[in-house]
């Protein structure tokens, strides 16, 4: 029996070498086009198809997943069970394709935080455990038939880049399990449709208004969102000098600090730190980054930038 595989970053590319080292046959990996991309416009491969390319395995790279070209190319491949991983939405003409259907690894406990930022919501929302789960595409968005699940305990200090490296490689592992299950005809799975919607997290897609941050809110939640959004899309704040002059400023390492009562929005700099006040308490900021700066330590921020007179907006 073989496979084909689909997905983009290097998140999948963990799941598809670990797929290979099991002795799974790979008849084929569809990710996205090449793009022109950084301040050169080079074109450059996705991480999957570089890894594709390594193992000497044929690659489709379609524009639109409905093109019937493409579909006929992905159908003479005749694998018998395709898998997804950290890709796009399919049509229906394409996970319905093989006969042993069309899974996904998803990067939560299912059906809890359905969506395109799971790990940065169960940060977000404080969560001490989230989880990778393997379940049966359909026509709703994570909705599936539920097949493995595998817990991940979210440490205090654990940002999303901390938690996306060890859920890439527990969801690898439980992948290539659910393949093998699913070839043996060993699967039993449980479905998603008897549930109440409304005791259910959400983990939409995140935009740039989502990463501000509101010094008005309790520390702990500003502490888990600083966290949730690390190192990316990051979230940010703006800091506002004595001219009404405006900076972004992006955030990336923090913690919860009892050295001092800050006043919301005040900024004190003691001893080459910077802390930052909010409504209820205050936070050591220890990795940042200005607008038109690269990211830096707060030392090393603030050799080169002086936020005396600045305040939180």
């Amino acid at each position: 029996m073989k496979i084909v595989f689909m997905g983009t970053p290097d998140f999948a590319v963990t799941s598809l070498n670990k797929i290979i080292a099991s002795g799974i046959e790979v008849a084929g990996v569809v990710t996205v086009p090449d793009r022109k991309s950084g301040r050169g416009q080079k074109v450059n491969s996705s991480p999957v198809k570089k890894a594709a390319e390594s193992h000497g395995i044929p690659i489709l790279q379609p524009e639109k997943l409905k093109n019937p070209e493409f579909l006929k190319e992905l159908n003479d491949l005749n694998a018998d069970l395709f898998v997804v991983v950290a890709f796009r939405m399919l049509p229906k003409e394409v996970w319905q394709m093989p006969a042993l259907g069309t899974i996904n690894l998803h990067g939560s406990l299912l059906p809890q935080y359905r969506g395109a930022a799971p790990i940065n919501w169960a940060i977000i929302n404080g969560e001490k455990k989230t989880g990778v789960t393997t379940f049966f595409i359909d026509e709703k968005i994570d909705t599936g038939a539920i097949i493995d699940a595998e817990e991940i305990e979210i440490g205090s200090e654990d940002t999303a880049g901390v938690l996306h490296d060890n859920m890439m490689h527990v969801g690898a592992d439980l992948l290539s399990k659910t393949i093998n299950k699913i070839f043996k005809g060993d699967v039993t799975t449980k479905s998603q449709k008897e549930i109440n919607e409304s005791s259910l997290r959400d983990a939409p897609k995140i935009f740039k208004e989502d990463c501000a941050v509101d010094w008005n809110n309790e520390i702990e939640s500003i502490y888990n969102k600083i966290r949730g959004l690390s190192p990316y899309p990051a979230a940010y704040t703006t800091i506002v000098g004595t001219d009404g002059a405006e900076k972004k400023v992006k955030l990336f390492k923090v913690r919860i600090t009892k050295d001092f009562n800050l006043n919301c929005t005040e900024i004190r700099i003691d001893q080459k730190k910077i802390y930052f006040g909010a409504s209820n308490g205050a936070l050591e900021i220890m990795d940042l980054q200005i607008e038109g700066k690269k990211r830096m330590d707060a030392k090393s921020f603030l050799n080169g930038f002086s936020l005396g007179g600045y305040k939180l907006k």
